[in-house]
């Protein structure tokens, strides 16, 4: 499509023409967007924290400002983002259920700040349908108190894309660039690579688009706003990889070497309720839980023909865009799926979903109107009673790792492993962090010591050697103690080979 048959969005009046409220009212438009938002901050209270014990990836990021062990490795691939914004409650308290509630209650304000960039773009009841598609999804609950950065990626793609149209479409830009540019700064800054595939179709579409290009001050936004969030993962590659090409080689490494893949049907099985699905050769054995990911491209492409016969094109189809930008690198050059990577693409596109369905709400009249909305309404609650179960699911795997992870911690107590100490060996990571102990690896993409490096430190402290049940201990932990872990249904069973300092 010519970029001069895109019709620009019509706001009913600039932003500098609507009249100034003298006193503080909530504004109508914001009633639909907080209340999707309270809800769903709600659900996460609810649902998904009570019981929930920190994963692998957030034990590594929470473990760098604070928590509850010392620093954890940090691999190439990783970015300090979502660290920074945890940093604030893991600096002063070890509490997982702290950390959870904070994370709940600013995922619920950005979501809602989020949705409400858009206010003079697109209408309320749009906004509110699409924040509700988007919320109600279990990889959303399930992600929103967590300490992983694609849901805050997702939050800062919606509110770039937004910031983007309404600095191309107003008379006074200033706010809307701000606004692009630390959006754009923040998703960088959580993950670096997700804010490349965010900035090239808003650059691409300034480019473009004859009236977007003659608003010259969204480049510097566009440029300024990614190199900025860049900048730390670019200075750490020079302090610990040796350069930013050695660090980009040994990223993509650990990532599995991209390349060409076919990986649409891996997240397909994944939204089954795996977290990760490496490598993905399992069968799809629950096939309603992606029903909703077969209709999305139709009540996108209905979105999209409705936002044009409203005037609204243009946001619908930037939208689209870019999400399509963001979900093609996992669908088509990694080799495995996480549910989690295309949280930025469901934000945007729940946008044009959202025209969707008010779009249909309103089209149906006179005698068929109570079936048809009946209809609808009974799909969607299916819908949501899917993402329930899937999510029910999820979150009892996450407290059941909680139960794991801690009873074999405490057993490590029991046999003399309190910090400062060390574990390595089978799931170090999750391991240490819940004994207190510094996690470390003799080998793989997060190796960080050597086997003599274990033997010395265990002559200054207590160290732990995991291996699976019944296994012989590595050559460096022989003729140290055996301890049998607990475990329970679903569980690997490790044993332990301990040494606990000086003195034995």
């Amino acid at each position: 499509m010519s970029p001069r048959t895109v019709p620009l969005p019509r706001p009913s009046a600039p932003d500098t023409d609507r009249p100034r409220p003298t006193g503080f009212r909530p504004p109508r438009t914001a009633l639909g967007p907080a209340a999707v938002a309270a809800l769903f901050t709600l659900a996460q209270l609810a649902l998904v924290i009570p019981g929930s014990g920190l994963g692998w990836d957030e034990a590594v990021y929470v473990s760098q400002v604070g928590g509850n062990a010392p620093p954890a490795f940090f691999s190439a691939p990783r970015a300090r983002g979502i660290t920074y914004l945890v940093a604030p409650v893991a600096a002063v308290t070890a509490s997982t259920t702290a950390i959870r509630v904070y994370l709940a209650l600013l995922s619920g304000a950005a979501l809602f700040g989020a949705l409400w960039i858009w206010r003079r773009l697109l209408p309320p009841a749009v906004l509110t349908a699409a924040g509700a598609l988007f919320a109600s999804l279990w990889i959303t609950l399930f992600y929103g108190p967590r300490v992983m950065p694609n849901l805050w990626c997702a939050f800062g793609a919606l509110a770039a894309v937004g910031c983007f149209l309404r600095a191309t479409t107003t008379t006074r830009p200033r706010n809307p660039l701000l606004g692009l540019g630390a959006a754009l700064c923040a998703v960088t800054l959580l993950r670096p690579a997700e804010g490349l595939w965010l900035t090239l179709p808003l650059l691409a579409a300034a480019l473009l688009v004859p009236a977007w290009r003659r608003r010259p001050a969204v480049f510097p936004a566009l440029l300024a706003g990614p190199l900025l969030g860049a900048l730390p993962w670019i200075t750490e590659a020079y302090a610990r990889y040796g350069g930013l090409a050695a660090r980009l080689r040994r990223a993509d490494e650990i990532q599995g070497s991209l390349g060409w893949y076919m990986s649409v049907d891996d997240h397909v099985r994944a939204l089954a309720g795996r977290t990760l699905c490496r490598p993905c050769d399992v069968p799809w054995e629950h096939p309603v839980t992606a029903l909703w990911w077969f209709v999305l491209p139709i009540a996108v492409a209905a979105g999209i023909a409705a936002a044009f016969r409203a005037g609204r094109g243009a946001p619908a189809v930037l939208a689209t865009a870019t999400a399509l930008s963001l979900a093609a690198p996992y669908l088509f050059t990694v080799g495995y799926a996480a549910p989690r990577f295309l949280l930025p693409a469901y934000a945007l596109l729940a946008l044009p979903a959202g025209e969707a369905l008010i779009a249909l709400v309103r089209k149906v009249g006179g005698a068929r109107r109570p079936a048809a909305l009946g209809l609808l309404t009974g799909l969607l609650l299916g819908h949501l009673a899917v993402q329930y179960a899937v999510l029910t699911g999820a979150s009892a795997n996450s407290r059941s790792a909680h139960t794991h992870f801690t009873s074999i911690a405490a057993a490590l107590h029991g046999h003399g492993i309190r910090p400062p100490c060390l574990v390595s060996g089978e799931e170090y990571v999750p391991v240490a962090y819940h004994t207190g102990c510094a996690s470390r690896a003799i080998g793989g993409h997060d190796a960080a010591i050597t086997p003599q490096g274990i033997t010395d430190a265990a002559r200054r402290m207590p160290v732990a050697v995991l291996v699976p049940a019944g296994a012989a201990p590595p050559a460096h932990a022989r003729g140290w103690r055996s301890v049998r872990l607990p475990s329970g249904p679903g569980w690997d069973r490790f044993d332990a080979y301990v040494s606990t300092g000086p003195g034995r």
